[in-house]
């Protein structure tokens, strides 16, 4: 088959990553889309992949962010005419998803988080709807999936893409940061998304509480370029925003602590053993649910909790989770259709 994978935000460059080189092994074709959001193109630069970016990130603003999802569904539209494409992939692309309607290519979609509104779009556009075994069925339902196009896969999205993972020899080096230090990762949320239209106070608490602990180095990944901006104007002289995107499963596994608003960051660290705190205001996706129940992730949603947060050197490590066969089984559901 001749398949258009669309990338449209750096997550999904982690995801399709180690499924793309396993559907060319089953002799597919595959194509690939990108966006200009978030690190999404130069990820796929770093990891070798040939894409071409289309259309980019409308901002915080509902009316703006539905005219941009349909300028790129336009673009896109423009891009897939007359290419013969078999079947379009994502992992929740909107724009693809109106496209490939357009178009009549049949359209598959993966996706992990079950509140997410805009599953309406992909979920009752999709031909199958491709989900993690903890997902709930109701709320498949509620967006329209029956069961006869709902596929499951084990484990969770973090595993696909971190199942041969192996740590890079000196890399906390490549950050001109000393083994003694404490090193934390902290990530803004995204009070852009649909799913997350506020600020969150917890956050900048977070901050206040790891700058002032003795020792500490901590590396501030910013979703967007104000909120590294607005960090750089706070003066600390402990933090650091990096000026290109770094390789994000290494500096999850050698940091001490993550700390994240968001979602996938801080799964990827609870995946590779790496204390992680979730501050995620939203209401708790079932996967993460599963790594709070196993002990791999604490979710914080208090001012007092945040005085918990243990800001130290990782005590030993904690064994990574491992789904041995995860990608060839998910690469086998994703392209059947």
């Amino acid at each position: 088959m001749k398949i258009w994978v669309d990338l449209a935000n750096s997550p999904q460059v982690l995801f399709f990553r180690p499924l793309i080189p396993e559907m060319e092994r089953l002799a597919h074709e595959v194509i690939i889309t990108s966006r200009y959001f978030a690190q999404t193109v130069e990820l796929a630069d770093q990891f070798g992949l040939v894409h071409t970016p289309v259309g980019g990130h409308g901002g915080k603003k509902l009316g703006k962010i539905g005219m941009t999802l349909l300028d790129r569904g336009q673009k896109l539209f423009r891009f897939g005419l007359g290419r013969k494409f078999d079947l379009a992939l994502s992992h929740n692309s909107y724009a693809q998803s109106l496209a490939a309607r357009a178009l009549g290519i049949p359209f598959v979609t993966s996706m992990d988080y079950e509140h997410q509104p805009a599953n309406h779009i992909c979920f009752r556009l999709a031909r199958r709807v491709v989900v993690p075994e903890f997902f709930p069925k109701d709320d498949l339902k509620r967006f329209g999936v029956k069961a006869h196009k709902t596929a499951r896969y084990r484990g969770t999205k973090e595993e696909v893409y971190l199942s041969d993972f192996e740590p890079q020899p000196g890399f906390r080096s490549t950050l001109n940061i000393a083994e003694d230090k404490i090193l934390v990762v902290m990530r803004p949320p995204g009070t852009w998304a649909l799913y997350h239209h506020f600020e969150n106070p917890l956050f900048d608490l977070a901050l206040g509480h790891v700058v002032k602990t003795s020792e500490t180095q901590i590396v501030f990944l910013p979703r967007i370029a104000s909120q590294g901006d607005a960090v750089k104007d706070l003066g600390y002289s402990n933090v650091f925003v990096p000026p290109h995107a770094l390789d994000g499963p290494n500096l999850m596994y050698c940091a001490d602590l993550v700390i994240s608003g968001g979602g996938s960051m801080n799964r990827e660290a609870a995946v590779l053993g790496t204390p992680t705190y979730s501050l995620f205001k939203g209401k708790l996706a079932a996967v993460d649910r599963y790594l709070i129940e196993q002990g791999r992730m604490i979710h914080i949603d208090s001012e007092e909790g945040i005085e918990r947060v243990s800001v130290r050197k990782k005590n030993g490590e904690m064994d990574k989770l491992r789904s041995n066969g995860l990608v060839e089984e998910l690469a086998r559901l994703l392209v059947e259709i």
